[in-house]
C-alpha cells in the first residue's frame, strides 16, 4: 500500500532508484590519512593540549576494554560530518573542491578552521542554543520571540564570547525583549503566577520552571524532582536545594503578555524584564514536603553558598534586584559542574552520546563513561578561557572524531558505544535537514528561504524532532519516509522550473555527459562521487544515453536527486 501511494508522487524509476540505493549499501569504506595538526592562526598550544588529552584517554581505555578502534573515515565522509556538527548543512561540491585540493596532511585541520571561521558557524550555534533554552515548543518554541533569542545568541558565537560570560549574560538579563533577545530565556520559563494576595510576598512568579531549567543546561543536574522530595538517586541534592536556587528569583518581574500558543491569531507583543525590589524582600520561599510540612528555604546555592547580603536602612538584607540573579549566575558558572556539563552537552553533539547520558542527568547513579578524561576536559576548558571553538578543535580534531562508523568485532555491540571507538550513527535535526535540502535542491532564493524554512519546519518538526527541545534517536518510520517522499514542498524544490534549481543547472552544464552528472548529484548529496557499482546500477536503471528521447530531459536526474535525498546516507550523519 505504501508504494502505490509513492507512485502517485514520483514515476516507478525513482522508486527503483531508491531501491538500488537501499540496497547497493551508501558507506564507502574509510581510506588511512595522516592525524591533523594543529590550527594555524589559533592557539596551536591549546589545540595540541586537549587533542593529547582525548587521544591519549581514548586509547588508553580501548587498551583496557581490548578494543580496536573503527579505520579512519574518507575524507568525503569527513567534510559531510564535519559540515553538519559545525555550521548545520552538508558541504556544497564547490566546498568539497576546496577541501580536496589542499594537502591530505592537513586539510581537515583546515577545514575545520575555516567552518569555525565561517558566518554559518555562529547561525548554527545560535540556532542549536535557542532550541536549548527556549525548546521548539509554545510561544517561544517558534516566532518572533525564538529569532530575537537567536540574534542575540548569533552575536555572542561570532564574537567568541567566552561561554561563561554567554550565561551569566542570559541569567542576568533585563530589559526589552526586542532591544535585547537575552531575557526570553526567562521570560520563557516564569511558570505559574503567585496566587493572589501572595506577590508581594512571592514575587509575581513562582519561578519553577526556570530553576530546573538553569541547573539543567548549565550544571547536568536535573533538578526538576527535587520540586517535591529529595533526588531519588543522588543523596547529596535535597529537597531544600531545589528551592534555594528558586529563591534566587523571586523578584523577576514581566510585563507584558506573551501569546497563548496554538492561537491562529498570535501576536507576539514586546515583553519587558526587570526585577521588582518591593517584593521577597527577605529572598525566602516557602515548600512543602511530601509529610505536609511547610519549611522555608532561604536563597542558598547547592553548594551551601548563601545570598550575601546589602545595607538597606538600619539592617542589613539579602542583595536586592537583579544583583541576586548575577550572584546565580556567579556561583552556576564557577561551580566545577559548568565545565564538565559544557563539555559533556558538546561532546554528545559531536558524537550522538556524551560521557554522561543523559547529558543532564549526572547523578551519584549514572557515572561518566570516562571520568578522568571528562574530569580534565573540563578543567582545560576552564584554564583556557571557556573558549567554545578551542572545545569544537578539541574533539574535530580527535582521532576519535575522525573515525568511521563502521564497526568491527571489537567494538560492535551495544555496551562498546560509550568508548567511542568509531563513530555512531546520529539523526540530522529538523534545521539541518531543511538547510542541507536547500544546499541539494537550490531552490529558494535568500528572501524566498524565511518563509520556506518556517512552513518545512512545521512538518519536519513534527515528524522528525522532539517537542521538548532534544533531538532524537533515527527511527526511519513509515511516517518520516512518506513525509519525505509525499511531501509536495520536497517534489516542487527538486524541480522547481525549466531554468531554475540545482537539477537544471547541472544538467546545462554537463549536457550530454550523463555520468558526469550523476557524479554531481551524489557530490551535491552525499557529498561524495558515486561508487563505480552505483554508476553502474544507475545508468542500467534510468536512461542516461545520447539520443534518448524524453518528455522532460530532466526527469531521470530528478527522479536520482529524490532517490539520494530519500536515501539513509542523506539523513544520517555518520
Amino acid at each position: 500500500m505504501v508504494h502505490a501511494i509513492l507512485r502517485g508522487v514520483r514515476p516507478a524509476r525513482a522508486l527503483a532508484l531508491a531501491s538500488i540505493l537501499t540496497l547497493s549499501g551508501l558507506l564507502l569504506l574509510p581510506t588511512t590519512q595522516a592525524a591533523p595538526k594543529e590550527p594555524a592562526g589559533a592557539d596551536a598550544a591549546a589545540i595540541a593540549d586537549g587533542v593529547k588529552l582525548i587521544d591519549e584517554g581514548l586509547k588508553t581505555a580501548w587498551t583496557e576494554n581490548k578494543i580496536t578502534p573503527a579505520a579512519r573515515c574518507d575524507d568525503y565522509e569527513f567534510i559531510r560530518r564535519a559540515s553538519l556538527d559545525i555550521i548545520g548543512r552538508i558541504a556544497t561540491p564547490a566546498e568539497i573542491k576546496t577541501f580536496m585540493d589542499d594537502s591530505a596532511k592537513d586539510r581537515r585541520r583546515k577545514l575545520i578552521d575555516r567552518l569555525l571561521g565561517s558566518e554559518e558557524y555562529a547561525k548554527n550555534w545560535a540556532n542549536i542554543w535557542a532550541n536549548w533554552l527556549l525548546t521548539r515548543s509554545g510561544a517561544f518554541g517558534r516566532g518572533q520571540y525564538h529569532e530575537e533569542t537567536q540574534v542575540w545568541l548569533e552575536e555572542q558565537f561570532s564574537l567568541n564570547k567566552p561561554f561563561h560570560e554567554t550565561v551569566k549574560a542570559l541569567i542576568g538579563a533585563e530589559g526589552k525583549n526586542t532591544e535585547n533577545g537575552a531575557v526570553n530565556f526567562i521570560l520563557a520559563h516564569v511558570g505559574e503566577a503567585s496566587q493572589r494576595g501572595e506577590e508581594r510576598e512571592n514575587g509575581q512568579f513562582i519561578m519553577v520552571p526556570i530553576t530546573s531549567r538553569i541547573s539543567r543546561l548549565f550544571l547536568g543536574v536535573q533538578t526538576q524532582c527535587c520540586q517535591c522530595h529529595d533526588h531519588p538517586f543522588d543523596a547529596k541534592l535535597k529537597q531544600n536545594h531545589f528551592w534555594g536556587i528558586n529563591a534566587f528569583l523571586h523578584q523577576v518581574r514581566r510585563d507584558g503578555t506573551p501569546p497563548v500558543p496554538g492561537n491562529r491569531m498570535m501576536s507576539f507583543t514586546a515583553l519587558t524584564l526587570k526585577d521588582d525590589t518591593t517584593v521577597n524582600s527577605d529572598a525566602q520561599v516557602y515548600f512543602e514536603t511530601r509529610n505536609a510540612k511547610l519549611l522555608p528555604a532561604k536563597a542558598q546555592f547547592i553548594d551551601g553558598s548563601k545570598i550575601p547580603t546589602e545595607d538597606r536602612g538600619d539592617k542589613r538584607v539579602p542583595i536586592q534586584g537583579k544583583a541576586r540573579r548575577e550572584e546565580l549566575a556567579r556561583l552556576i558558572v564557577e561551580h566545577p559542574n559548568f565545565g564538565r556539563a559544557q563539555v559533556n552537552r558538546m561532546w554528545a553533539h559531536f558524537f550522538g552520546k556524551g560521557f554522561v547520558n543523559p547529558v543532564d542527568d549526572f547523578n551519584d547513579q549514572n557515572q561518566p563513561s570516562h571520568p578522568e578524561l571528562l574530569e580534565e576536559l573540563g578543567k582545560r576548558y576552564k584554564h583556557y578561557g571557556f573558549n567554545q571553538k578551542t572545545l569544537i578543535r578539541w574533539i574535530c580534531n580527535s582521532e576519535a572524531y575522525n573515525l568511521s562508523s563502521v564497526a568491527n568485532k571489537t567494538n560492535e555491540k551495544p555496551e562498546s558505544e560509550q568508548l567511542f571507538s568509531r563513530m555512531l550513527l546520529k539523526s540530522i535535526s529538523p534545521e539541518e535537514l531543511f538547510e542541507s535540502l536547500m544546499v541539494a535542491t537550490g531552490s529558494a532564493s535568500k528572501e524566498q528561504k524565511k518563509e520556506l524554512r518556517s512552513r518545512w519546519l512545521d512538518n519536519l518538526i513534527s515528524n522528525f524532532g522532539d517537542d521538548e527541545g532534544n533531538e532524537v534517536s533515527f527511527n526511519g518510520t513509515v511516517v518520516q519516509a512518506l513525509m519525505m517522499m509525499n511531501g509536495g514542498d520536497l517534489n516542487t524544490a527538486i524541480a522547481p522550473g525549466k531554468e531554475e534549481g540545482n537539477v537544471a543547472k547541472i544538467y546545462k552544464e554537463y549536457r550530454g555527459n550523463g555520468k558526469a552528472i550523476v557524479r554531481e548529484l551524489y557530490l551535491l548529496t552525499l557529498n561524495r562521487p558515486p561508487s563505480a557499482k552505483e554508476l553502474t546500477k544507475i545508468t542500467e536503471a534510468i536512461p542516461l544515453g545520447k539520443g534518448v528521447r524524453e518528455k522532460d530531459v530532466l526527469s531521470p536526474y530528478q527522479d536520482l536527486l529524490w532517490a539520494l535525498l530519500n536515501s539513509n546516507e542523506f539523513m544520517l550523519n555518520h
